[in-house]
């Protein structure tokens, strides 16, 4: 049993065990149903209950009364291996697992959900995939998004690479949505593919009626097919279950914590919509499959801070950053792309350093334009570049890959201004905004 402290004394004074349905009662509140089993690293003041309606929940224990309605008998996992001949009719497509909610399966029998590392798993859980592709899967980490690191970025770039090297038609990464968009970047700057590499995840579990993870899954494998030979990620396009939106890597970003939409392209379309595991082209400028040859730039410097400006900010802030011996700062500045005036002095003597220190706006949609206001000018004099329309993230991600592909300043700065990976555009309009 994976309970511990508190929790596991309360089941074994009532002799409580995984299977069995018991009743708990607290603050006049009552909830019944399936006792499942929780993550070894879980605190120990919670239960999880499969309910009737197939939710699971966390009931808390304290100053709770535990009741045990029928014994059960603790489930065993066995899931029969998934016998398919592969279809020579049928594209290749891997699925690299990272961890996250749509890389996982339910257990219908105890309502409990697992990690998915195989084909098998993914299989067995989305049958309509063997009509699609033939599809392998690997797992290279099984981590919660807020704990990927930039060297993470690394590694997930050589594994795609090494299945586009084994033959694979295109790429699926499965990631928690929480950091997927600052990996969307990364993979963008450090992988030239001549295949789609489609990063998707899902809002929802799959043990929720309203999960998302199926659709999402579903469609990153068609747009795997495609000939959008690019880093995207694939999410719902509304918070129905008709259609996803592919985002270019470079300009897509979180905007809810919950909703099923939340990814949205910034000052831009998206790329395509898929509906019936058909893809409606939105806009042209993408690059076709084929036309690169593949190549991973993995050179990064991690040392680069990401430092959002607001009033009364202390310029002790990029002293720190500075005498830390960071290569980089990204200040996430208010409006056409300002910070107060007394951080001007700091930022100067990072640039004596030659400490590249960029400009991007925290107001999400529009482009910085720092020869506005006198403020921008002397920012300018100071050495900051300015990074258009780039979003904060992704010109965080930039610098980061940027300062590992040269030791010379000027040669950064020079890339920091350069369209890479679709992450400036020519022109920001009001027909682009996600108001």
């Amino acid at each position: 049993m994976a309970y511990r402290g508190l929790a596991k004394k309360v089941l074994e004074k009532e002799s409580i065990k995984i299977g069995d349905r018991i009743r708990v009662e607290r603050d006049d509140i009552s909830y019944e149903g399936m006792l499942l089993d929780r993550p070894e690293d879980a605190d120990d003041k919670h239960l999880v209950l499969k309910l009737d309606n197939g939710y699971n929940i966390g009931v808390e224990i304290e100053e709770a009364t535990i009741e045990l309605l029928e014994e059960g008998s603790r489930p065993k996992i066995k899931f029969p291996p998934v016998d398919v001949e592969r279809n020579p009719q049928l594209p290749d497509i891997s699925i690299i697992s990272t961890g996250g909610t749509v890389a996982s399966i339910i257990d219908y029998q105890t309502g409990a959900v697992h990690p998915a590392f195989t084909a098998d798993d993914l299989l067995r859980a989305n049958p309509e995939l063997l009509d699609i592709a033939n599809i392998r899967g690997k797992a290279i980490f099984n981590i919660l998004s807020e704990n990927m690191l930039p060297e993470y970025w690394v590694e997930a770039a050589h594994a795609i690479a090494k299945e586009i090297e084994d033959g694979a038609w295109g790429v699926v990464v499965a990631h928690g949505t929480d950091t997927m968009h600052y990996t969307a970047a990364a993979l963008s700057f450090i992988l030239k593919t001549p295949v789609p590499v489609i990063l998707t995840g899902a809002q929802r579990s799959s043990d929720r009626p309203s999960s998302d993870a199926h659709l999402n899954l579903i469609s990153s494998v068609v747009a795997a097919k495609s000939d959008i030979a690019e880093v995207m990620v694939c999410m719902h396009a509304s918070i129905d279950d008709k259609s996803c939106h592919l985002h270019r890597g470079t300009k897509v970003r979180k905007m809810h914590t919950s909703r099923r939409d939340t990814f949205k392209s910034i000052n831009t379309t998206p790329i395509a919509e898929i509906k019936d595991n058909k893809i409606r082209i939105l806009r042209k400028d993408y690059k076709k499959r084929g036309l690169e040859e593949l190549r991973v730039r993995d050179k990064i410097e991690p040392r680069v801070a990401l430092i959002k400006t607001y009033p009364g900010i202390n310029p002790e802030i990029i002293e720190y950053y500075i005498d830390k011996n960071y290569k980089g700062i990204v200040i996430e500045g208010t409006g056409l792309g300002h910070c107060p005036e007394n951080l001007i002095p700091a930022i100067e003597r990072a640039n004596e350093m030659e400490i590249i220190v960029a400009m991007a706006s925290q107001c999400i949609n529009g482009r910085v334009n720092m020869n506005v206001y006198s403020t921008g000018r002397r920012l300018l004099r100071a050495g900051v570049i300015p990074v258009a329309d780039m979003l904060p993230e992704t010109a965080y991600v930039k610098l980061v890959w940027a300062l590992g592909q040269s030791n010379d300043p000027e040669t950064v700065k020079r890339l920091m201004l350069k369209n890479i990976a679709g992450e400036i555009e020519d022109r920001s309009s009001l027909r682009h905004f996600q108001g």
